[in-house]
Parts: C-alpha cells; sequence; structure tokens
C-alpha cells in the first residue's frame, strides 16, 4: 500500500509542475521575464520562475552605446535556451532576447519606413556592422554619407539614426543607410536655405571641395558650385591655384535653380570688370609686354593685365615659320612684346600679332640685297619650277628653271643640283607683299645673246660639235657661248646625207643662222639651209639650167671659184 501511495503522489506532483509551468508559459525559444537576485563577479543570477534561475554574463547586458548599469531586484527579458541544462540551471540568454525585441521593433519601423537608431562598431568587408539595440545590420560603404569618407572614426560608437533598406528575418540580414537620412535632411535644409537666398545676393562661405571645374561652397547647410571661370577676371587653369579647402570666401550668388536647388556663385562679379573701355587702353597698332599664359594648337593666349588675356594666331606669330606648333616659337611664362591687332569688347576678344613687332624679314633683305647683287644661299629643296635657296634673314629665294642657263633646258640643268649644296645667283626681283624672292643663276655668266657680236639672221658662222644624238646634233657657235640644237632634217639639204653619224664631237663646219632673237634668247642654225643658198648664188653668177649648163657644171665653175679666190688669199 505504501509503494502505492508513493505512486500517487509522484503522479500528482508531475501534473502539478506541469500546470505551472503552462501557467508560466515555460516555454523554450521564448522570451520571459526574469528578477536578478545576485550579481557575481562578471555574472548575474536571475530567477526565471518556479525556483528556476540561470546565469547570464554581465557583458550581455552592455554594448556599444550603453552601460551595463544592472542591480539586484531588477526585472530583465531574457530568452529561454533550456529549461535546465545538467547544473539543474535554467540556459537563458539577454543577447537574445534583445535581438528578438529588436527584430519585432525593427520589423515595425520598416513596414512604416520610420529611422532606427544604431551604433556603428566594427568595420568589415565593404563597409561596417551597426549595432540596433541587439540586432546587427550592414551598413555598405557607400551608404555611410552623402560624399565618399576617408575616416569613419569620429562615426563609430556615436548613436545616430539610421534608415532600414532591406531586412530578412530568416537569414538574419539587416542593411541600412546613414545617407539617405542625411539627403533626406539635407533635403529639408536646403529647401528653407534656397528660399531664404536671393540672386544678387553676397554671402559669406567656406570652401569645401575643389574640382577640375570649381569649388564647391559651404554656403551654411548648402552648396554653391564656384566654377572655374568664375574665379578671376584671369585665366584660372585650376581652382587650386586660387583656392584652399577650409577658406573663408565671400561670394555673389549668381543664380538659383529651385526645382535642383542648384545654386551658381561667383567672385569675379565682386571687382570691376576689366573689359570696360578695353578699346581705349589698348589701341589698333600699340604695342604691349605680356606674359604667356596658355599655348594651343592654333596659338598662345598672352596676359596683358590681370583679367585681360590676348591671343596670338599662329599665323601671327613669325615671318618665315609657317607650319611649327607655337610650342617652338614661344613658351609658358615667357614675357613677349606683341602688337595689338584687333579688339573687340562685345566677344571680349583682343587679337595680337608677335611677329609685328620684329623687321618683316622680306625688307630687310631688300635693304641689304637690292635688285642685281649676288647671294649665296644652300638648296633647300627642288621643284618641278625651279630650284629654292635659304637666305640671309631665314628666307627663301626661288631660282626659275628659265633662269638656271642661258642654252639649255632648265629641267635638264636642275638634275645638277644637290640639296645643302651652296650655291650664288643674282637677285632678280624681291616681292615683300607675297614674300617672295626671285633668283638668277645664269645671269652671273652674263647674257651670250647680249655678247654675241654680229651674228644675225641669214649669217654664216661656224660651229662646233657638242653631243651627237639620234635627232641631231647639239653645237656652239665658235667664238661665243651660244648652244643650240640642230635637227636631223637641217644637217643636209639631201635626205641621204642626213645622217648624224657623219659627224663627231670637236667637228667643225659652217651653217647659216635661220632664227636669231636677242629677247626670246633664241637661235636656230641649219647645214640645209646653207646648202640652199650656195646652190641659188651660184645659179644667179654662173647661168641657169635653161641656158644648156647642168646644175653640176654650174657648182662646179662656183666651186673652182671659190678655190681660186681661196688660193689668193
Amino acid at each position: 500500500m505504501a509503494t502505492a501511495s508513493k505512486t500517487t503522489l509522484h503522479d500528482d506532483f508531475a501534473a502539478l509542475l506541469e500546470q505551472s509551468f503552462e501557467k508560466a508559459d515555460f516555454a523554450e525559444g521564448t522570451v520571459m521575464k526574469g528578477t536578478v537576485i545576485a550579481i557575481e563577479k562578471d555574472v548575474a543570477v536571475i530567477d526565471v520562475g518556479l525556483k528556476t534561475e540561470g546565469r547570464v554574463a554581465l557583458k550581455e547586458f552592455t554594448g556599444p552605446g550603453r552601460e551595463a548599469g544592472l542591480q539586484v531586484g531588477d526585472e530583465v527579458d531574457v530568452y529561454l535556451e533550456r529549461v535546465e541544462n545538467a547544473m539543474g540551471e535554467a540556459v537563458i540568454s539577454r543577447d537574445k532576447a534583445r535581438r528578438e525585441e529588436s527584430w519585432v521593433k525593427l520589423e515595425v519601423a520598416f513596414e512604416k519606413g520610420e529611422k532606427v537608431e544604431g551604433v556603428i562598431f566594427n568595420q568589415v568587408k565593404g563597409g561596417y556592422t551597426v549595432d540596433l539595440d541587439g540586432a546587427v545590420a550592414f551598413l555598405p560603404r557607400s551608404q555611410v554619407d552623402i560624399r565618399p569618407v576617408r575616416d569613419v572614426g569620429p562615426l563609430m560608437g556615436q548613436p545616430q539614426p539610421f534608415q532600414i533598406l532591406k531586412m530578412d528575418r530568416r537569414r538574419g540580414n539587416i542593411v541600412v543607410s546613414r545617407r539617405t537620412v542625411l539627403e533626406e535632411s539635407r533635403a529639408e535644409l536646403r529647401q528653407e536655405l534656397v528660399q531664404s537666398l536671393e540672386e544678387g545676393q553676397i554671402i559669406d562661405g567656406v570652401v569645401k571641395n575643389i574640382t577640375d571645374y570649381g569649388a564647391f561652397v559651404d554656403l551654411g547647410g548648402i552648396d554653391g558650385l564656384l566654377h572655374v571661370t568664375d574665379i578671376a577676371w584671369r585665366r584660372v587653369n585650376h581652382p587650386s591655384e586660387v583656392l584652399t579647402i577650409g577658406q573663408s570666401v565671400k561670394v555673389k550668388i549668381i543664380k538659383i535653380n529651385h526645382e535642383t536647388h542648384r545654386i551658381s556663385l561667383g567672385m569675379k562679379q565682386l571687382q570691376d570688370d576689366p573689359w570696360e573701355g578695353i578699346e581705349a587702353k589698348y589701341p589698333l597698332g600699340a604695342r604691349f609686354s605680356g606674359r604667356v599664359t596658355n599655348i594651343t594648337d592654333y596659338g598662345a593666349f598672352v596676359e596683358l593685365e590681370p583679367g585681360i588675356e590676348g591671343l596670338i594666331h599662329v599665323s601671327e606669330m613669325s615671318w618665315t615659320k609657317k607650319n611649327v606648333h607655337p610650342g617652338k616659337i614661344v613658351s609658358t611664362s615667357q614675357e613677349v612684346e606683341v602688337q595689338v591687332l584687333e579688339v573687340d569688347s562685345s566677344k571680349r576678344r583682343i587679337s595680337l600679332g608677335l611677329k609685328q613687332t620684329m623687321q618683316n624679314p622680306w625688307e630687310a633683305f631688300a635693304e641689304k640685297y637690292p635688285v642685281g647683287a649676288v647671294v649665296e644661299g644652300e638648296v633647300k629643296n627642288k621643284t618641278e619650277f625651279g630650284l629654292f635657296l635659304g637666305l640671309d634673314g631665314d628666307v627663301d629665294g626661288m631660282v626659275h628653271l628659265s633662269d638656271l642657263d642661258w642654252n639649255r633646258p632648265g629641267e635638264q640643268v636642275i638634275e645638277e643640283y644637290r640639296k645643302g649644296e651652296m650655291v650664288k645667283a643674282q637677285v632678280l626681283d624681291v616681292d615683300v607683299e607675297k614674300e617672295r624672292i626671285s633668283l638668277g643663276i645664269k645671269q652671273l655668266g652674263g647674257d651670250p645673246f647680249v655678247e654675241s657680236g654680229d651674228i644675225r639672221k641669214g649669217a654664216v658662222v661656224t660651229c662646233e660639235v657638242i653631243e651627237v644624238k639620234d635627232t641631231g646634233l647639239e653645237v656652239k657657235i665658235v667664238d661665243t657661248d651660244l648652244t643650240t640644237f640642230i635637227r636631223r632634217a637641217e644637217l643636209a639639204r639631201d635626205r641621204g646625207d642626213q645622217r648624224t653619224e657623219r659627224f663627231a664631237v670637236g667637228e667643225k663646219f659652217d651653217v647659216r643662222v635661220t632664227q636669231f632673237d636677242k629677247k626670246a634668247h633664241k637661235v636656230s642654225v641649219s647645214i640645209k639651209a646653207l646648202e640652199v643658198a650656195e646652190e641659188k648664188e651660184a645659179i644667179a653668177q654662173y647661168g641657169s639650167t635653161d641656158s644648156g649648163a647642168s646644175l653640176g657644171d654650174i657648182l662646179g665653175a662656183a666651186l673652182k671659184q671659190r678655190q681660186g679666190d681661196s688660193s689668193e688669199d
């Protein structure tokens, strides 16, 4: 009986215990209330009900941005992992309880689009971790601030608002953004500030950032862009030449876009426009000194005074260097003397000339070497129409093909000259406006037609063979510098004797001059014409074929007469 009684009592106790568990909602995997009954070194002893106790490390009550501050008697929420372990204690966790609480709150905030408070406490790959009162979220690097932040140190450990971008409770992932919160606050602030600003207003600001195209100036919560062209009236190649980050500046509001909240600023607008009255200050033809500030493919910019620049076009840089890059004539920062060629105040342009400050080399050449003077120059180039010689003053002169030789064709003579060869020539003409110098080489030897003596059309002269060709003979008139070519058809009256092989170089014979033009410098001679003329003369002197004498008899008599005259001499 005793045994049966004990069994019944045990069953009743177990039933009561189970009933008490149900009443206390004593379920594993849930959050429940507990009371701190003791604090031992680094552990808090917590009673979770029904005489069941658990131990939680004190560090679980601390975290980024919060102190422990735990005392005996405090009621706390804990997460029940197991009802009882091997030591008869409940296995509980404050961290997990807080995490469960946070997830519930965060899900509500995410659905409503509300901001949540958190603390950045660690850096990980691609960003940072944020403690959202127990729940750990990921903050991508791009979502830290509106602009890239090099050092996040000052932000760590500081409670601040975040916007939840994404949540996945099953995976335990939360992604947050600080940038979104800042942009929203900034937009509200910008709206208020923009409404308080007016175009034309002068305001103080601080240079916040510098780029290649300008500088961003903080106007007290809103940024304005100070474009590089509005920093100063003079040329500014890069804003860093004038401004530094953190510098206080006074600027003028040029334009406000109320839709985009963009503000354009200017500094040069606070100064007088140096272009006003520019025509009187820089009259045409006047010369000034300036500094080369920029070099381009089409010319060089010269600063005449702060804010005033003029352009020397490449065509106005040198009298002689036509196809050279401006950088080979002037250099940046070089001081140069220039002449004002044109001023356009409406377009803010001044055209300058560099070569105009130097003597025209063609004028200088004409003064030094008048027509008829002899010059010497290097053969620079050979073309189909003549030779180009390099002369004093870095100018070129041209010897036309027709001025290479009195007698021979220019196309033939030009082949005898080589580039780099030094050649003498006579100045024939200098055209300063067209920048042309005409030279002659053949003129150095005198005009053989002028010095030809009594030679005239119809005269009989003696020639010497210079060259024998298939088409005729190249000959020189004895006792002159005249040369000419006798065509094959002019070598004899009879066709059978019109053979060039009958003649040899150095052989001399008489010819008749058929053309002699001093102005055109042309002379032609013919053996055939001489033979025909002698035949006519013989017929006239010794009879005609009508008298019964043959042509052979007449010519024979004429020949004997000539031989007799020769013997008498």
